[in-house]
């Protein structure tokens, strides 16, 4: 193996909560008198989590009049259909298992809050099988800063060690880079640009497949 842990993002990445996302945007879209957003225009940027939800139904991102109150409105309707749909993508079960069968760690890096994070990895099975998991509030910076995954790899009692962070957005790779871990950008279940190439992450892989070759699993 030729990390010493693997770090993944969680929404598009790991899981697929594009439903629930969804859902919670539409209910949003609604109750302020606006049609709702056919799933897949809003399925293309779950990765982006709220940002990306109220980017679609509302034209509006962070610093916009009105965006914090939209947001904290999301978020309520969010948490209340966390896991109606949303479910571990199945091309990561393998890889996930690959990883483990090596002895090497894996935990989750996301810019989703640690009360929705947790429960929500609770419910797809995979809490007590990752090593670490920081959300968006386990340090005073999200993502893009680098603040997150040095925290991760402090838990891990890896730092300054072989770590790779996996992620679908282009803030998952500048957060790896500042960090100075290798990268890898792919929407390991969701279509759409994610990272690919453009931002400069060390791997792009095309399939979960082409990931654990990088890796040296298959």
């Amino acid at each position: 193996m030729r990390f010493d842990a693997v770090l993944f993002d969680l929404d598009g990445t790991l899981v697929d909560s594009a439903p629930d996302l969804a859902g919670a945007a539409n209910e949003l879209l609604s109750l302020h008198g606006r049609a709702p957003l056919p799933y897949e225009a809003l399925r293309s940027v779950a990765g982006s989590g709220a940002r990306g939800m109220l980017g679609a139904g509302f034209g509006i991102e962070p610093g916009d009049d009105d965006y914090a109150d939209l947001r904290e409105e999301f978020i309520a309707l969010y948490a209340r259909r966390l896991l109606q749909s949303s479910a571990v993508f199945v091309a990561v079960g393998p890889l996930l298992s690959a990883i483990e069968a090596v002895g090497c760690p894996w935990g989750v890096v996301t810019n989703k809050a640690l009360f929705l994070a947790e429960p929500l990895l609770v419910g797809v099975g995979l809490r007590h099988r990752a090593a670490v998991l920081v959300g968006g509030d386990s340090t005073p910076h999200t993502k893009p800063h680098p603040a997150p995954l040095l925290h991760a790899a402090n838990e891990l009692g890896l730092q300054g060690r072989r770590l790779l962070y996996v992620g679908d957005d282009a803030r998952d790779v500048q957060a790896g880079r500042a960090a100075s871990m290798a990268t890898a950008g792919r929407r390991l279940g969701l279509p759409g640009p994610g990272c690919r190439g453009r931002v400069g992450a060390d791997h792009v892989a095309a399939t979960p497949d082409v990931l654990l070759n990088w890796l040296e699993l298959a």
